[in-house]
């Protein structure tokens, strides 16, 4: 029988109890140790298996052995509810291969809803360890259906864009579904900060408005996810996000009076700086003018000596001056004895008011 009608038999026997979605059965090579080989190691023990969103993987305590220092090997094999055959979970089928794992987890999470096992599907697991020819018994772990089963996170890329009096929050759902099978409700709780919490009504797009909201207010919010099974009606809820925090935006009217305020805040600003200049300069102008002044020049005539200390320095003066500069005037200095000088102001006196020396009209 070639491998396909292997594979086609393997699905139509996995359509017994239920129908397949549109993901495609994990299918490996037909793998069942004979009843009657000997179990030489202990078998492995504590499995758990992990699903988180679309995470899924199975882990277990390592097999140790105290006269062995060879490396321990796993495999792991699968089976569905509706059929009694096990297969190997390896590369060639589910992109995994956990037929000879040196360690302790095999994670067969799948890449795509294409891929792994379907997520509706009731599906078993088993364990064994191996060590060369040795072999040890299968363990089995729970059965699980991964929309049943799983841990649903909570929604992922929140976005916040804050507005007049709201807050558009946008984000992702915690993984891809497929819609003819299940879907996520979303829920928003939040509160102003230091109030009371709300909570939205359920909601399936992945944004919403909160409206009527607070201009310039905090506001904290989280998020939650639902799974719903639409042909079991069945829910699964989620974890909330972590809190997070936004500042709503500011109204036209509030805009205007912020406006304003800043623009006399400012004006009020600017004049007791320049007050507060003005008052510094009147109180402290000598120390201004003084700080401002400018340092005395050396006049170029003792420059000129200074470089020639052996020139005399009053013909160096007198070498630069000019004519224009080296004008006198003459001045005369007439004294009298002080009796004398009475007589001659009375007789300037009398003489200023005699007539016969004032001058006569109409000729000598």
């Amino acid at each position: 029988m070639s491998q396909n009608e292997q594979r086609k038999n393997r699905i139509q026997g996995s359509r017994k109890g239920r129908l397949c979605g549109p993901q495609s059965l994990l299918l490996g090579r037909l793998n069942v140790a004979p009843s009657d080989t000997p179990f030489q190691l202990p078998a492995p023990r504590n499995l758990k298996v992990h699903l988180y969103n679309a995470q899924q993987a199975l882990s277990w305590e390592p097999v140790s052995l105290n006269n062995d220092t060879r490396p321990v090997v796993y495999q792991v094999q699968y089976k569905y509810s509706t059929s009694s055959t096990w297969y190997d979970v390896n590369r060639k089928d589910s992109r995994v291969d956990c037929t000879n794992l040196t360690g302790t987890e095999c994670n067969f999470t799948a890449n795509s809803l294409s891929e792994g096992f379907p997520r509706h599907f009731n599906i078993t697991l088993r364990l064994r360890a191996k060590l060369g020819d040795l072999v040890s018994a299968w363990v089995k772990a729970p059965w699980f259906e991964h929309y049943r089963n799983a841990t649903i996170g909570p929604p992922e890329d929140i976005w916040v864009t804050p507005e007049e009096g709201s807050l558009i929050i946008s984000f992702s759902s915690p993984f891809d579904v497929p819609a003819s099978v299940a879907f996520f409700w979303y829920y928003v709780y939040y509160w102003e900060k230091g109030g009371s919490k709300q909570v939205t009504h359920r909601f399936r797009s992945n944004f919403i408005t909160l409206n009527d909201l607070k201009p310039l207010r905090v506001y904290c919010f989280q998020l939650k996810a639902e799974l719903f099974l639409a042909k079991e009606n069945i829910s699964r809820p989620g974890h909330l996000s972590n809190i997070s925090c936004s500042e709503t935006a500011v109204d036209a009217s509030t805009k205007l009076q912020q406006v304003i305020l800043i623009s006399v805040g400012t004006f009020l600003l600017l004049s007791v700086l320049v007050g507060a200049c003005l008052f510094l300069v009147l109180k402290y102008r000598g120390l201004v003018k003084y700080w401002f002044h400018s340092a005395p020049s050396i006049p170029s005539q003792i420059e000129e000596y200074l470089k020639d200390p052996a020139q005399p320095i009053l013909d160096a003066l007198d070498k630069d001056s000019s004519p224009k500069d080296d004008a006198w005037d003459s001045v005369s200095i007439v004294s009298f004895p002080e009796n004398k000088q009475e007589d001659i102001l009375q007789n300037t006196l009398n003489q200023s008011t005699d007539p016969s020396h004032q001058p006569v009209e109409g000729g000598p």
